[in-house]
């Protein structure tokens, strides 16, 4: 109780300063609106279905990005963390790719896959796939070499090491890599959206900026902060809970 209340009040806290702020007139109302014209704007959206139409557009090219970020990533982070030859090669040139914005894959993916939804999956994957092959390889490069020993003279070899002993002690690095690379992932949504013509949260965005509608683009960025906490909330928390409770890390 005492956290929610804490929320709250923050949250009432901001509001009150941004309602003050707009009642000074320091800048334009096409430049800072009103709190009660977001939320007209948030209203309105949901009632005529733009923002539903654009939250399952931009939702349906994220789970099909993250989703083969996921894959690609976990495997490439095992073969770097186990195999040397791979670690020496493709490990270094990843950690390369890591310090490069994914906005820079932007006219490569143009040039590849044209204005369509195809180059926006495409920046989406190399948001994610890297923070996740990272944080796998370190993963796995952590497990204590005395698991493997002790599996191995169980009888546990090839991929049956992998998905019994490796893949669940480097789970708690997984998951963060994924919690980064959800992140990444839809920072590069929305820079696809922002400059490629198609339904999702950041053409909406564009249209706002387009037509001097502040409104609509806080109104935007609202379901996009909203969307971020819920999938937080309801899955990552849910995750690393079940991750501590199983390694006995829940303090008592």
């Amino acid at each position: 109780m005492q956290s929610i209340l804490k929320r709250t009040m923050f949250y009432i806290l901001f509001i009150g300063i941004w309602e003050g702020l707009f009642r000074l007139c320091i800048w334009p109302e096409y430049v800072l609106p009103s709190p009660v014209s977001v939320f007209k704007t948030l209203i309105h959206g949901f009632q005529n279905h733009t923002f539903l139409i654009g939250i399952a557009s931009s939702m349906k090219r994220i789970a099909i990005g993250y989703g083969i970020s996921i894959v690609v990533g976990i495997l490439l982070g095992l073969l770097i963390g186990r195999v040397r030859i791979f670690e020496e090669t493709l490990g270094s040139f990843i950690t390369g790719l890591q310090t490069l914005p994914t906005i820079c894959w932007l006219p490569l993916a143009l040039l590849w896959f044209g204005l369509n939804d195809r180059a926006i999956i495409f920046l989406v994957f190399m948001g994610a796939v890297l923070s996740i092959t990272i944080a796998t390889d370190a993963g796995v490069k952590s497990v204590p070499s005395l698991y493997i020993r002790a599996a191995k003279t169980m009888g546990a070899k090839g991929w049956k090491l992998y998905l019994e002993v490796i893949i669940p002690a480097a789970l708690p690095h997984i998951i963060t890599g994924m919690k980064q690379g959800w992140s990444f992932a839809w920072r590069s949504l929305m820079a696809g959206e922002l400059l490629i013509v198609c339904l999702g949260l950041g053409h909406l965005m564009m249209i706002g900026r387009e037509l001097n509608d502040m409104s609509q683009v806080i109104a935007v960025m609202i379901v996009i902060i909203i969307i971020g906490i819920l999938v937080d909330r309801l899955f990552f928390v849910k995750v690393e809970q079940r991750i501590r409770e199983r390694w006995g890390l829940v303090k008592g």
